[in-house]
C-alpha cells in the first residue's frame, strides 16, 4: 500500500511540475500578495434630485423667521401623536404608543403590540449595541 501511495505521490508531483512548466508564461503567485485588476471607470449614476425626502428638506426652517418663532416645526407635523417629535428606536416607540393609546386599542392590536414589545425587549437585551 505504501509503494502504491509513493508512486501516486511522485506521479502527481511530476504532473504538477509539468503543468507549471507549460504555464510559466503566466504570473506566479504564492497567495501572499493579491493582484489588483483595474477596470474602467464606473458609469455615472442617475441621481433623482426631486425625491420626496430631498424636496422636503428644510421646509420648516423658515417658520422662525416668518412666524416670529411662535410655532415649533414639530407642532405642524401631521401624524400619530406618539410619533410626533419622537426620536428613538422601535422598542421605545412601541412603549410610547402603549402608554399613550394602549387603553383605547382593540384587543388584538394591543396583544400584537405587547408581543412586539416582548420580542424587541429580548432582542435588544441579547444583541444590543451595549454588548
Amino acid at each position: 500500500m505504501s509503494v502504491l501511495g509513493g508512486l501516486l505521490r511522485t506521479g502527481a508531483s511530476l504532473c504538477h511540475s509539468a503543468g507549471t512548466l507549460l504555464a510559466s508564461a503566466r504570473t506566479f503567485s504564492t497567495g501572499t500578495c493579491c493582484q489588483l485588476k483595474m477596470r474602467g471607470m464606473p458609469p455615472p449614476r442617475n441621481v433623482d434630485n426631486w425625491t420626496f425626502k430631498k424636496t422636503m428638506f428644510g421646509v420648516y426652517h423658515n417658520i422662525g423667521i416668518l412666524g416670529d418663532f411662535k410655532a415649533h416645526p414639530k407642532d405642524l407635523i401631521t401624524g400619530p401623536s406618539w410619533v410626533k417629535g419622537f426620536k428613538g428606536n422601535e422598542l421605545q416607540r412601541c412603549i410610547r404608543k402603549k402608554k399613550m393609546v394602549g387603553d383605547r386599542m382593540m384587543v388584538a392590536d394591543r396583544h400584537n403590540l405587547e408581543k412586539n414589545i416582548r420580542y424587541l425587549y429580548k432582542r435588544f437585551n441579547r444583541h444590543g449595541q451595549h454588548r
